[in-house]
């Protein structure tokens, strides 16, 4: 072996270890570097997705945060609003609810002027008004019935063939007011109601007089506390109509507002009189017209077409003519308001009532 032999051998063996740890490196570093690039590309790329789709949905809370409160003060006003209309709603409601009685109110103003008295309770609002006309003086009661307890008819002394003051029922009743009804016929020193008259549901005279031609129209309340009346043809026809109590005279004025023919005996026998006239407006209401007349000769007083004249004015739905003459009475808060014809109250068998 030379020495240049030598020496190479001696080299290698000398630089073996390193060139094994170089070649251990050459062969390794590319695999760990590529494994390390890789790794840290897929953790980047991971965390870069997630704080995409984290920043994309907080982008989206943040539009729907907006779309939300958008939402919610669209609807606050819309409730505010609807609030306000409610309101507005409710008031009309109930400003328009008081509007009809004030137009009525007012209608019947028109005609009669402001009421001189009043009276009001659970039961009953009554107004008195007085009026004028060219021949004579009359007075009005409008009457507003809240129950069936507001208004009765009652027999003089509470018997058949009975009779009484309207004054003397009011006081013994304690009325708030009274006027007279239907006519009567006197026998055997009493005084008897003629035509159909009802009481407490009951016939106590009607259809069974000897002639039922006389009897005159019926006018009444029925159990639903309405005002009722005409001319029937038999006890089946008016008992249909379910009255309470009613009494008959003639004749009747005014049928679903307007006026009717009079009879020419009614006409003119007497032509002018004392009136009592009762009827309804179309709110149920009823009205009560009472005029004054000097004596029963027919100078003075009212006619019947003034009557239904003075009833058209007021809207007048139905009315019956009383009895009237020296029966016509009108008594109110204990006081007789007419001037009676005779000079003094007449004595009848039956009344109607009106009670607080």
């Amino acid at each position: 072996m030379t020495g240049i032999q030598r020496l190479t051998r001696f080299m290698l063996l000398a630089c073996a270890p390193f060139l094994g740890i170089i070649l251990f490196l050459f062969a390794f570093q590319p695999e760990m570097k590529a494994a390390d690039f890789t790794t840290s590309q897929k953790v980047d790329f991971t965390m870069e997705l997630q704080t995409d789709e984290v920043g994309k949905k907080l982008i989206q809370a943040s539009r729907d945060g907006v779309l939300i409160k958008s939402t919610i003060e669209k609807m606050y006003k819309q409730y505010s609003q609807t609030n306000t209309t409610v309101s507005s709603l409710l008031k009309l409601v109930k400003d328009q609810a008081g509007r009809p009685p004030l137009i009525f109110e007012k209608r019947v103003s028109r005609v009669l002027g402001k009421p001189i008295r009043q009276a009001s309770s659970d039961n009953i609002d009554v107004k008195l008004y007085t009026y004028w006309d060219a021949e004579f003086k009359g007075y009005a009661l409008k009457v507003d019935l809240k129950n069936s307890k507001a208004m009765n008819m009652v027999l003089g002394k509470d018997k058949l063939g009975g009779s009484e003051t309207t004054l003397a029922a009011v006081k013994r009743y304690g009325a708030i007011a009274g006027i007279n009804a239907g006519g009567f016929a006197d026998g055997h020193g009493k005084r008897y109601p003629t035509g159909n008259t009802i009481s407490n549901s009951k016939f106590i005279f009607g259809f069974f007089e000897p002639n039922p031609k006389i009897a005159g129209s019926f006018v009444g309340l029925n159990k639903a506390g309405k005002l009722i009346g005409g001319r029937f043809q038999d006890e089946a026809q008016l008992t249909k109509l379910k009255p309470t109590f009613g009494a008959s005279f003639e004749p009747v004025l005014m049928q679903n507002g307007k006026k009717l023919d009079i009879p020419s005996k009614w006409l003119n026998s007497p032509k002018r009189a004392s009136r009592t006239v009762i009827g309804n407006f179309g709110n149920d209401q009823l009205i009560i017209l009472v005029t004054n007349g000097a004596n029963e000769s027919g100078s003075s007083g009212a006619t019947l077409p003034e009557m239904q004249n003075r009833l058209q004015q007021l809207g007048i739905h139905d009315a019956y003519n009383l009895d009237g003459g020296g029966s016509t009475t009108l008594v109110f808060n204990g006081q007789v308001i007419n001037n009676p014809s005779d000079g003094r109250m007449r004595s009848l068998p039956t009344h109607f009532l009106f009670f607080k």
